[in-house]
């Protein structure tokens, strides 16, 4: 049986702005009322990107989640979580030491995709993505734009039939 996932938000802007090389799955450190409020779709990853450091003066890597927006919980108390915290992202050790490997020597980047529940719990998708000039993203336009008049004059000549 197919695993269910309940999409939660989607970086639209990503495939348009970046090349996307590879992509990970990762889990979610949350806290409660962050949960409950992306229950009701409440969150965005607009701005969101995914740094590796080390944390509390070791040298142990980790991968945070930054600037990724979930808004306070409508029900919540004097808890609520901030809108804008970084978000501890649960990856396998290796994977974090390849993925670092790949941003600081080939200078690639580290983007969130997309979000979703997967079995009750939150998932983000990370892509390992090189950022786009402007003549690709006129490029891009131009396939889809050939692509679009293709399948106008397919589906005009299957018509006429």
């Amino acid at each position: 049986m197919a695993e269910a996932e309940k999409l939660i938000a989607t970086n639209s802007t990503a495939r348009a702005d970046y090349f996307i090389q590879e992509t990970l799955e990762a889990g979610i450190m949350l806290t409660g009322t962050e949960v409950k409020s992306l229950r009701t779709q409440s969150s965005s990853l607009k701005d969101a990107y995914i740094d590796i450091f080390p944390t509390h003066g070791t040298n142990v890597l980790e991968a945070w989640l930054l600037q990724m927006h979930i808004a306070p919980y409508s029900h919540g108390n004097i808890y609520n979580h901030e809108p804008l915290r970084k978000r501890k992202l649960l990856i396998a050790r290796k994977d974090i030491d390849r993925l670092f490997g790949a941003i600081t020597q080939e200078g690639l980047t580290l983007i969130p995709l997309r979000m979703y529940f997967k079995k009750g719990r939150a998932k983000v998708e990370i892509g390992l993505a090189k950022g786009k000039k402007h003549h690709d993203k006129r490029q891009d336009l131009k396939e889809r734009s050939a692509k679009r008049e293709m399948d106008v004059a397919l589906k005009r000549k299957m018509t006429r039939k």
